[in-house]
């Protein structure tokens, strides 16, 4: 099939119209996916620094936050950890190596409900077999970010093992909390003070920037497959004149 648009024949196959239609269409619905995840994440900073902007809150305030409350909230008082309960979030790499998080539940000085505290990163050894040995300090000033939005997927069980340390794949806060005697807040927090281990916690991975980046690679996309496509249906429009 031959088109003449402004003075040129382009020739045209219905196939390869469909294919470039096709594929403008995703590549474009990619870069808005792309710019509508730089405007969420753009929002969830914003939320973040007018909750870090109240301060951080004590024991006592802390207690009366529901867990859609107390997600994004500074935190910072001293605690004890609730021993022997310790779980080692698995797959945790930070800075190429692979490692664990160390989260334990941690209670006030006056025995209050137990907080779950991620506590950073510590290396795996060279035999999974072998769980990394910890020392964890029982006193604790506790100083981070509470989040109550964690975890993820995962495949199969998420505990390995009956004892103390467990190594879980993901932060299951009800199964974690069930597993203590006394129950704990629902919500994690992530340890940014002075720890044994390496905190690493990042609120928001990506930032909106590297969003845009992506929608303007896409877009860039879309644009050259239209491009290519007119040039080809360009060459084969000379070649039946």
């Amino acid at each position: 099939m031959r088109v003449k648009l402004f003075g040129r024949y382009f020739g045209i196959h219905k196939v390869w119209l469909l294919i470039t239609v096709t594929a403008f269409i995703i590549l474009s619905k990619l870069g808005y996916w792309q710019l509508q995840r730089a405007e969420e994440k753009a929002m969830q900073l914003s939320q973040l620094q007018q909750l870090q902007q109240q301060g951080a809150l004590n024991w006592q305030q802390l207690a009366v936050l529901t867990a859609a409350e107390a997600d994004g909230v500074l935190f910072a008082g001293d605690g004890q950890w609730l021993q022997p309960y310790v779980w080692l979030l698995d797959n945790q790499i930070v800075e190429g190596k692979v490692g664990y998080d160390v989260i334990i539940p941690v209670q006030s000085m006056e025995k209050s409900r137990p907080l779950l505290v991620n506590l950073g990163w510590v290396p795996a050894g060279d035999n999974r077999a072998v769980l990394p040995e910890l020392v964890i300090p029982e006193q604790l000033q506790l100083q981070g970010l509470i989040r109550s939005k964690v975890g993820g997927f995962r495949l199969g069980p998420n505990t390995e093992g009956t004892g103390w340390p467990q190594r879980i794949q993901q932060p299951e806060l009800e199964q974690m909390a069930n597993q203590l005697p006394v129950g704990a807040y629902a919500f994690l927090l992530y340890q940014q003070g002075a720890s044994p281990f390496l905190p690493h916690y990042q609120a928001v991975v990506m930032p909106p920037e590297k969003h845009h980046g992506y929608a303007f690679q896409w877009f860039m996309l879309a644009i050259a497959v239209v491009a290519v496509a007119l040039a080809a249906a360009r060459r084969s429009g000379r070649e039946n004149e």
